[in-house]
């Protein structure tokens, strides 16, 4: 049997729900991944893994499972047990595949399937990940205005603001926890063949020099936002899991947008500060931004 594409309810922010129990997979260890048909659970995403899973229980017949671990699976169209990670061998979405949330668990008792079961995400766990996740975006958009001065070409890709989008043209990684979230930009030389400039010119000095000012720049901005406690929404055209989610938050300076699937907050006065801390590497070629969401 082809199981449907799990529908998801966590872009709305619920961390609780119940649904029927559609399949139990045995995993390694023991443990066995839970199937439903809908959750509010946020799993690792086997594409883009930068939001860690959530954590929570899972309640059948008054029998609580603890959810350890929540990952994406995938079933093709010849059905069979779901694939994880690196063994998906299509792209996130084929049409022709049923995507699902995992919900890993120790240990799962006999006759789950077919039974509602109530699923409960970690709220604090939750909540962290959401501000570091807003923050990561926040401090994209604010870190692209500082360097915008460093283009000396139109490198073909802007963000909402219309800066030269630094974010998406430099990112190498992005992992976020429940401290903070962990940017590291490429600093090489595809980046300066599409126009960045890290050394210095008559305008601004090197940028290995100009990161004190950058980095209070970037503060500054970040601490303006949240001073304005500016609404974040999530854009969702379908329930599926798959479904291409766009991260909303209306700032001063107008709309800002970035296609997103994890979990944000519902408005920046959620939090008390969020500060970036800038390091460079001693060969000038990466720059790491860990950005701290301190939460009201």
């Amino acid at each position: 049997m082809t199981l449907p594409t799990t529908h998801v309810s966590f872009p709305a922010g619920a961390v609780t729900g119940e649904s029927p129990v559609l399949a139990v997979h045995p995993l390694d260890g023991g443990r066995h991944a839970v199937v439903t048909a809908a959750t509010p659970f946020h799993p690792l995403d086997h594409t883009w893994p930068d939001q860690p899973a959530d954590l929570g229980t899972l309640t059948v017949d008054g029998t609580e499972l603890a959810v350890v671990d929540c990952l994406t699976g995938a079933v093709g169209p010849d059905g069979g047990a779901p694939l994880v990670g690196a063994d998906i061998p299509v792209r996130r979405g084929d049409e022709e595949w049923s995507w699902l949330v995992l919900h890993v668990v120790e240990g799962a008792p006999d006759g789950l399937v077919g039974k509602t079961a109530t699923l409960a995400v970690d709220p604090g766990r939750r909540a962290a990940l959401c501000a570091s996740h807003s923050g990561c975006h926040l401090l994209a958009l604010a870190l692209n205005a500082a360097l915008a001065p460093r283009w000396r070409k139109d490198p073909g890709r802007a963000d909402a603001f219309g800066n030269p989008d630094f974010d998406s043209l430099a990112m190498a990684s992005s992992v976020m926890d429940t401290e903070a979230s962990t940017d590291t930009y490429r600093l090489g030389k595809s980046l300066r063949k599409k126009g960045f400039t890290a050394e210095a010119t008559e305008e601004f000095p090197a940028l290995a020099d100009a990161l004190p000012d950058l980095t209070e720049a970037v503060n500054r901005q970040l601490a303006a936002w949240v001073a304005a406690d500016a609404p974040v929404r999530i854009d969702v055209p379908g329930p599926e899991l798959t479904a291409r989610r766009q991260w909303h938050c209306e700032l001063p300076e107008g709309a800002a947008q970035i296609f997103c699937g994890g979990t944000h907050l519902h408005h920046l006065g959620e939090l008390a500060a969020l500060r970036t801390e800038l390091r460079l590497s001693e060969d000038g070629t990466e720059l790491v931004a860990v950005t701290r969401p301190e939460r009201v």
